[in-house]
């Protein structure tokens, strides 16, 4: 690596660090997991610079933050449906297919069933509907703060949203309706 690279990403350190970090730490459970996301964000930034340099490096920070973000929540299935702070939506049209409060392996399995194909449904999404509607809807983050950090209007993201949501009513209306009919 070249000084002058090494030079951008410590300057990239410097001044994005401790906002990037306070980023990720509002959105993951504990100290631990936002270390590890920046330093993998550095790590990506470090091997995207070696082979081509980016325009708008905070934007591509963050996009990256968020997408290590979302892995690292798609990676923990033992995940409940239930919500852990009191400050989050009491209710959403996912946690109608939540399995009862009783944890047996059924209801587990079930629960494991649901966030598999609602992350295959979202998979089939475009990025930018996808990302915009797990910011909003899985991680409870305002459309200000979303546009924010994306530069995109308030109004095209509530489009996106909308979209995502009646592509996955779609495609979880049949599972929908097998988990209501037991």
């Amino acid at each position: 690596m070249t000084s002058e690279k090494h030079g951008k990403i410590t300057a990239t350190i410097a001044s994005y660090g401790k906002g990037l970090l306070g980023f990720i730490r509002k959105r993951v459970r504990n100290d631990a997991d936002a270390e590890d996301i920046l330093q993998d964000v550095w790590y990506r930034l470090s091997a995207v610079i070696n082979s081509h340099p980016v325009e708008q490096v905070g934007g591509w920070l963050y996009r990256v933050a968020t997408n290590r973000i979302i892995d690292k929540q798609r990676k923990k299935t033992e995940s409940s449906w239930e919500r852990t702070t009191s400050d989050q939506p009491e209710s959403s049209e996912l946690e109608a297919l939540s399995a009862t409060a009783d944890s047996n392996p059924e209801t587990q399995y079930q629960e494991r069933m649901v966030w598999e194909r609602l992350y295959r449904a979202l998979d089939e999404l475009p990025a930018a509907q996808r990302d915009v509607f797990v910011w909003h809807e899985l991680e409870s983050i305002p459309f200000a703060e979303i546009a924010a950090f994306t530069g995109e209007p308030v109004g095209k993201l509530v489009s996106r949203k909308r979209y995502a949501v009646l592509h996955l009513r779609k495609r979880l209306k049949i599972f929908y309706d097998e988990l209501i009919e037991k």
